[in-house]
This record gives C-alpha cells, structure tokens and sequence, in this order.
C-alpha cells in the first residue's frame, strides 16, 4: 500500500496512517465512518457491498476493526452482509492487548424492532460479546431474547436515536465508534452531525444503475463540509479519509 497524499510514500503501514481515533471535544466517543463506492458513486452491487471491495479493500476493512473500540452496524446490513463474529490476527491481537483494549472489539447491532438471528454464529461463536441497540417500543419479549446472548442498550423510543446510541457506548468505556454502516445508518449519523472521520474506499468499478450511494437518507442541511486528510492506493482501489472540519 502506498500513500498518495499528503506525502508520497512507496510503502506505508495502515495501522500508523490511519491510528486510533481520539475522543470527540464535547467528550463523547470519536465515530469513524467506513464504506465503499464504485467510482460511479454505487455503495452496492447486487445488494451488497462485499462484491465492489478486493483484497486491498478487505485487509484496510480488518485494519479498521483492529483499531476500534466498538463496532457499529445496521441489522440489515448485518443480514445482507453475512456478518459473523470479529475475527483478528495475533500481531492485532498482541497490539490492543498493548493499548489497554480487548483482544478483539465487539460489534453493535443497530435495530428497531430488536429481532434478529439470535442462533447465528454472530452471536453463538462471538469472542467479545455483542451489543444490541434498540429502542423502547421493541417487543419486550424480543429485548429478553437479545439479553441473553448480548448486552443491550435503548437509545430512544420509536426509533433508536443514533445520538444517545454513542452516547451510551460511550458510558460503556468504548473512546470510538467504527461504523460500517449500511447506508442508512451512514446518512443517520451524519444527518446527527456524528461523523467525525470518512474513511471511503473508491473501487475501481462502473456499475451504472439505480444503486444506493453511500448516504441513503434526506439531506443533510447543511451540507457536512470535509477536509481529505489522506489518500492510500493499493490495486487499483483509493483509500480516501477525510474528517469533518
């Protein structure tokens, strides 16, 4: 992987470029938002995202998780995707064992309605246990479900409110959020002003079509003005990081 920008460099590592995010001012947890596009602006291909990403794309994705404090994720997103539980090298392990973290970081499940695959290895086969963020007209019964095989938070009352969400995992100890989105939970949290750091993958691909960008929601008014802050190329992919200014 090399970087492109701000300095050129033939080799560098991931792990230094990108680092640990650092705590929000007001005090709440740093959010790091992660996705793909075609360079036609596509968040999907065929449904899903996974088929627009490669090896260099898969290996920053691992890179990412490694730095995290929590993980955090829509339930469609988790059921299109195919997600299972984290899983990290040793070297990564042997690194957030240095810094104080857990071997591997939980994820957190973002869903209304609390009703989710509750036998899947996502949750039967998980190291760091899950976390399920719901809100407070789910089913209770759904709730009881969730809690025994994750810890549960309720951030809102209709909806889940994305805002208390991080705040909760904040109060939790997690210093970040990696968010993975889908694109509905991407245009939540910057329609709430939480996206701190766009980490964009830019495949390599023309998809045409109708397909979702990688904010799938009403606009954000004002727009969200971004510094790029770093450009890495591997394979043909750009890795793109801007944070918010």
């Amino acid at each position: 992987m090399r970087c492109l920008y701000p300095k050129c460099q033939d080799q560098v590592d991931p792990v230094v470029a990108y680092g640990r995010p650092t705590c929000h001012p007001s005090g709440r947890p740093a959010v790091r938002l992660n996705m793909i596009s075609s360079v036609d602006g596509a968040a999907v291909l065929a449904g899903r995202s996974g088929p627009l990403g490669g090896v260099a794309d898969r290996n920053l994705f691992a890179t990412l998780r490694s730095l995290a404090s929590v993980i955090l994720v829509g339930a469609g997103t988790m059921r299109v995707e195919g997600y299972g539980p984290v899983r990290l090298g040793d070297v990564a392990r042997a690194r957030r064992l240095s810094d104080g973290m857990a071997p591997v970081p939980p994820i957190a499940v973002v869903t209304r309605s609390c009703d989710l695959p509750w036998e899947a290895p996502f949750f039967t086969e998980a190291e760091s246990r899950p976390v399920v963020v719901t809100a407070a007209a789910a089913p209770q019964e759904n709730v009881d479900r969730a809690a025994s095989v994750a810890d549960v938070i309720v951030a809102g009352d209709l909806q889940v409110d994305l805002s208390r969400a991080v705040e909760a995992l904040g109060q939790r100890g997690y210093s970040d959020v990696l968010a993975e989105g889908g694109p509905r939970i991407a245009a939540q949290l910057s329609a709430a002003l939480l996206v701190d750091e766009l980490c964009l993958t830019l495949s390599p691909m023309l998809t045409g079509g109708a397909a979702r960008r990688i904010l799938d929601g009403p606009a954000v008014s004002p727009p969200t003005t971004l510094g790029l802050d770093l450009v890495l190329e591997a394979d043909e992919y750009l890795f793109l990081r801007y944070r918010r200014r």
